[in-house]
Formats: C-alpha cells, structure tokens, sequence
C-alpha cells in the first residue's frame, strides 16, 4: 500500500517541481501547524494531498483539513490511484484551483477540495 503511494507521490511531484505547472512553485513535505503537507504552494496557500485506501474515512484527515483552512490553507485531496491512473485530469483539477476556476467545497468520491476559511 505505501509503495503505491509513493509511485502516486512522485509522479505528482515531477509534474509539480521546479515550477512546471503553469509557473507556480510547490514543495514537498511543507510543515502546517503540526502537520506535513505532502505538497505546498505556499504563494497561493493550497495544500496537495495524495491519499491511499487507509485514509478513506479517516477522521483524523477531517480535523487536519479543517485546521488547514481555519488557518488560511486550501486543501485539495486526490487518491493516489488517481495519480497513477488519470495524472491529466488530477493536473487539471490543481490548475482549476490554482487559477480561481474551482472555489466552492467538493466531496465527491474521487475529489476533496476544502478552501480556505479565511479567504
């Protein structure tokens, strides 16, 4: 399970890294309060995360998510299957957000975007 979600992780990251996506800068494993993100765009305050099967439903995520966007972070999580599987329409859904395009909570099965609650 963790192998997959290091396969996920860093596929994302050469997408992300060095500025490849449109120009904006991420990072990895940004420090947010207690938590890591696993990738960061701290200019537009966006928080990455690529979860496996073990966070379905796990309600420590949902306390961390909301300690993100209490202090000004959005939060955007992806399955790492999605990564693997659909890398364009994950890329898309980040450029969405990172353009404006994608402002409004969503909770759907294979997307969780959580903006910022002080925007």
């Amino acid at each position: 399970m963790r192998q997959s979600d290091n396969d996920a992780e860093g596929k994302l990251w050469n997408e992300l890294r060095d500025r490849r996506l449109n120009g904006h800068k991420f990072v990895r494993q940004l420090p947010v309060g207690p938590y890591f993100a696993d990738f960061a765009c701290r200019e537009l305050r966006l928080v990455v995360e690529i979860d496996g099967s073990q966070h379905a439903g796990d309600r420590r995520d949902a306390i961390r998510d909301i300690f993100m966007t209490d202090n000004g972070w959005s939060v955007v999580r992806f399955w790492n299957v999605d990564v693997l599987r659909e890398l364009s329409s994950v890329l898309d859904t980040i450029l969405a957000i990172c353009d404006g395009r994608l402002t409004e909570r969503v909770e759907a099965t294979d997307l969780r975007f959580f903006p910022a609650a002080c925007n």
